[in-house]
């Protein structure tokens, strides 16, 4: 991966202009598209299967106007006066009709109508109009609802004031402030201060920003066919800004840091690409996992959600392995810090003049035990009001106070009692009653006797008469702990009830639907939890190679989260501070948000313990010390994580102030998370834990040593790969080259120096002539040594192998097919040849036939040569005449290295010269030959070729495998 990152991030320099045009396109096409044909968002909040959805699913199909959305028109009269008066019930009359004759309003129940139940206060000074459209909520225009308020000039002239609640008049547009922009600006000023320059400043928010705006433009583009949340947009850009942000500033930190020491811009781009972007695609795959786990609770919108942030995690890497190095490439060699600045001391910084982070990792080493325990304790401390967390869906009530949706819900509790802005409904399987209306009282009486319970609306049956329906309106607000216990009281009467009316009674409605959304998402907290825990031990073990690293990276990651979720009850639910954040009304906290918080924290915090602990990890491997491989690894990473950490904080507080009610906690969620466990966890507990198990931190055990993959995150293999370029371009002019390589079962190191078109006996047993052949061909990592083929080396550059070296092994398909097949066949494989028509492929076959016939006469064989032709099956030819036709498959494909291995012992020299006979006469002058003969042909004295009649080849190297 990381050798692919460098090729890729040195071809982005390099092509600087294309690749910015690109993107730059990709920019004007996708979010053109998004925002012209583009979906809108909407809120739909579904839980498949549950018994609220599936009933209010039933009451969909069998009561056609159900599926509508719906609002009720609120009219509250002046203290002292009634809306019964024979004035205002005539303004409230053509209030009805008005509204009944708004565009795509199917129905208008008046206070006053037959069915309106009690839609008028005991005092008559509070009343409200049911309105309901003949449509979804989505396809509600902003012109319906405009038609809808304009109905407010009746009561203009009245003493009478009117407000509309409904979930169509919640903002469900993505609309951005001055604070967000904000925080942008300080995530700049950040920038600022990290590279002590403005110049390279602006690449990171530059790459961030073109990221986000396509990110947008495919998440209102999938909009079009599938049903995204208003959250969702938010939260992809609130992802997007910092991830993008903080991906970009970890590799241009590290390019500086090299141009600083004197590396090339195109080297150091592409290094920096290779090593800082291979943690960063890793880190970045652990955010993306963790967002697409959240498919694992089954709830589609929470599914989109994730799936939309995790569209702007993948755009967001995207952008910093290819836009940022071309960006990156149009400064070029400007990016160098200047000789003697602040910028070029940071960068060749050392142990005389420790940095703030060096000087606090030696603090925290000093007295590891009490920073540990402080940092635990004050965790613990911040997490406390979590175990009051209430979930719930968002409503009225948490709507901003001078919005209108909030000030119906204020007139509907103070005329009716809260429980009326979110009543339960209760739908009743009536086909097998006798009596219809007669059961449908009775039932109401029983939902009446209920505890809790303020209201019961008169039941009526659907168009079918096959199904009834009840409104049961709770005596608290629909958020409330008390209206959870009533529906849990309803729903254990309920089977007492289908025994006495015979058919299935089931309770649902916004309100219903909540409480189960809620309790689904509270139920999978701690299995989901364990779930991303649990991965994240998984991927350190890998990253880190460790038992203790891995264990104390998930379990600082279950105190930072849950920390940011003790701060959110206590602003969102209990209050505290909330004026500071726009918080009117405390309530329960939104449902979906701990395990949206979960699974973005988990990423999150994984980026910064693989950014922060690798470099500890690099330097302990090296030199086996654990407190300096601590010290220099943290004074190497903490600037560039705290600069991370701080863009993330202030990008995501930035979405609190002004956000939406669904969006701040979310946002001042992630927040606080992010700085409790940068600073806290990662910055401070973690080095203080390093420091107390000391080299035992790194400790794996022996039996998972070789079981556990090792992910090179800080791109070791590729200094390695680049050493060995730089090592194997003084021979690149060799095919093959190398020194003191060894391979598995070899008995000593063997040098290779193979030129192009030179001939090479390899010289061993069967075994070793299978581990050469896989070392060359580039299947087999050598023990040691190092090896190129034409100055690429092995094994980084193992793909080259693959294409250019051929192993060819005579099997029993090449003796008994004719030969028109084989070399068909063989010719087949031939990338130069296959390009080529079957009419030239024919002519070369008839060539070679003809040369093959050419060579058999040249032999001197007890037998007498057999005439060859295309339908000759080489097994029944004589032996010489054999190798000759094996010999010319063996080279046919053309490939630059070419290992003959026979199928049988070569038997005498005779055998050994007519192989080369062949070989030479068949093989490009460029293509360099090995045939595997036994040792004792060549020592032996009738090994000399003069027997034969022609000369063996004067290019002749003889190499012991």
């Amino acid at each position: 991966m990381a050798t692919l990152l460098y090729r890729l991030g040195k071809a982005s320099f390099q092509n600087a202009r294309r690749v910015l045009l690109a993107w730059l396109v990709g920019l004007m096409a996708i979010a053109g598209l998004g925002l012209t044909i583009g979906g809108q968002t909407n809120e739909d909040f579904n839980i498949p299967g549950s018994e609220s959805q599936v009933a209010f699913e039933r009451l969909e199909a069998v009561f056609p106007s159900f599926a509508g959305a719906s609002v009720q028109a609120v009219i509250v009269a002046p203290e002292g006066e009634r809306l019964d008066s024979d004035e205002n019930r005539v303004v409230l009359e053509q209030l009805t009709q008005a509204l009944r004759a708004s565009p795509g309003v199917e129905t208008a129940t008046g206070p006053f109508d037959e069915f309106a139940g009690r839609a008028i206060s005991d005092d008559a000074r509070y009343a409200f109009i049911q309105v309901q459209f003949d449509r979804i909520d989505v396809e509600v225009s902003d012109e319906m609802l405009a038609s809808l308020v304009a109905t407010k000039e009746l009561v203009a002239t009245t003493d009478l004031v009117m407000e509309f609640g409904g979930n169509v008049f919640q903002d469900q547009e993505v609309g951005f402030h001055i604070t967000e922009v904000l925080g942008v600006l300080f995530a700049a000023l950040v920038l600022m201060i990290t590279f002590r320059s403005f110049r390279p400043s602006w690449i990171p928010l530059a790459s961030a920003l073109v990221g986000v705006g396509i990110s947008l433009g495919v998440i209102y583009f999938l909009a079009v066919g599938v049903t995204v949340s208003s959250s969702a947009p938010f939260l992809a850009v609130m992802l997007g800004l910092a991830v993008g942000i903080d991906y970009s500033l970890f590799i241009l930190s590290r390019h500086r840091t090299q141009l600083a020491q004197g590396q090339d811009p195109v080297e150091s781009a592409a290094t920096a690409v290779g090593t800082a972007g291979n943690a960063v695609v890793f880190a970045g795959l652990t955010v993306i996992i963790a967002l697409l786990g959240l498919f694992v609770v089954g709830l589609p919108f929470l599914s989109v959600m994730g799936s939309a942030a995790a569209i702007a995690v993948a755009i967001a890497i995207l952008a910093a392995i290819t836009l940022l190095p071309a960006l990156m490439g149009l400064a070029g060699d400007k990016m160098r810090p200047q000789p003697g600045s602040g910028a070029a001391r940071l960068a060749m910084a050392g142990t005389t003049t420790p940095s703030f982070g060096r000087r606090w990792v030696r603090f925290v080493m000093r007295h590891p035990l009490a920073v540990s325990t402080v940092s635990v304790v004050g965790l613990g401390v911040l997490a406390l009001p979590a175990l009051s967390l209430d979930l719930n869906l968002p409503g009225g009530g948490q709507e901003p106070v001078d919005s209108t949706q909030r000030k119906a819900y204020d007139y509907i509790s103070e005329g009716f009692g809260p429980g009326f802005n979110g009543p339960l409904l209760i739908s009743a399987d009536i086909t097998g009653s006798d009596d219809i209306m007669g059961d449908l009282e009775s039932l109401r009486e029983d939902l009446s006797a209920v505890s809790g319970v303020e209201y019961v609306g008169e039941g009526y049956p659907s168009p079918g008469l096959d199904t009834g329906i009840f409104q049961v309106v709770p005596q608290y607000a629909p958020d409330s702990a008390q209206t959870k216990d009533l529906l849990r009281d309803i729903r254990e009467e309920i089977p007492a009830w289908e025994e006495t009316y015979g058919g299935d009674i089931a309770v649902t409605g916004f309100t219903a639907i909540g409480v189960d959304l809620s309790q689904r998402i509270q139920n999978a907290l701690i299995p989901f939890g364990l779930v991303v825990v649990g991965l994240s031990i998984l991927l350190l073990l890998a990253v880190f190679r460790s038992m203790v690293v891995p264990i104390k990276a998930a379990l600082g990651f279950v105190l930072s989260v849950t920390a940011a979720f003790g701060v959110v009850v206590a602003v969102f639910q209990w209050g505290w501070f909330g004026n500071l954040v726009g918080v009117d009304t405390p309530g329960p906290i939104l449902s979906f948000m701990p395990i949206l918080l979960m699974a973005v924290l988990f990423g999150l915090a994984m980026d910064y313990e693989v950014f922060l602990v690798s470099g500890m990890r690099e330097r302990f491997a090296h030199s086996k010390d654990w407190r300096s491989s601590l010290e220099e690894g943290y004074a190497s990473g903490a600037r560039v994580v705290t600069a991370a950490a701080l863009i993330m904080f202030f990008v995501f507080f930035a979405f609190v102030p002004q956000g939406s009610t669904t969006i701040k906690p979310i946002a001042l969620g992630l927040a606080v998370g992010i700085a409790l466990d940068a600073f806290v966890v990662r910055m401070t507990l973690v080095p203080a834990l390093m420091a107390l198990f000391k080299d035992r931190a790194w400790w794996l055990p022996k039996a998972l040593e070789r079981r556990v993959p090792h992910a090179d995150v800080e791109g070791e293999k590729l200094r390695d790969h680049l050493l060995d370029t730089q090592w194997s371009s003084a021979t690149s002019e060799c095919s093959v080259y190398a020194e003191d390589l060894v391979w598995e079962s070899s008995s000593a190191p063997v040098h290779l120096q193979w030129r192009p078109g030179e001939r090479v006996d390899i010289l061993g047993d069967v075994p070793s002539a299978r581990m050469i052949c896989a070392t060359l061909a580039g299947a087999l990592a050598p023990t040691s040594g190092s090896v190129h083929l034409a100055g690429h080396p092995l094994p980084s550059e193992s793909a080259f192998a693959r294409e250019h070296v051929a192993v060819w092994n005579t099997t029993e398909d090449d003796l008994m097919l004719s030969l028109t097949e084989s070399l068909r066949q063989r010719l087949s494989w031939s990338h130069s040849v296959a390009r080529t028509s079957a009419t030239e492929r024919s002519r070369r076959i008839t060539s070679i036939v003809a040369r093959l016939n050419d060579l058999s006469r040249t032999l001197t064989m007890a037998e007498t040569p057999v005439v060859i032709t295309g339908e000759t099956r080489p097994a029944l030819l004589p032996r010489a005449q054999q190798i000759l036709v094996l010999s010319a498959m063996a080279v046919l494909e053309g490939a630059r290295v070419c290992l003959v291995n026979p199928l049988e012992p070569l038997r005498d020299a005779q055998d050994r010269a007519v192989w080369w006979l062949g070989l030479d006469a068949f093989a490009t002058e460029d293509q360099t030959v090995g045939l595997f003969s036994d040792l004792v042909l060549i020592d032996s004295p009738q090994s000399s070729p003069a027997t034969a009649q022609f000369d063996m080849p004067p290019s002749r190297m003889l190499v012991s495998a």
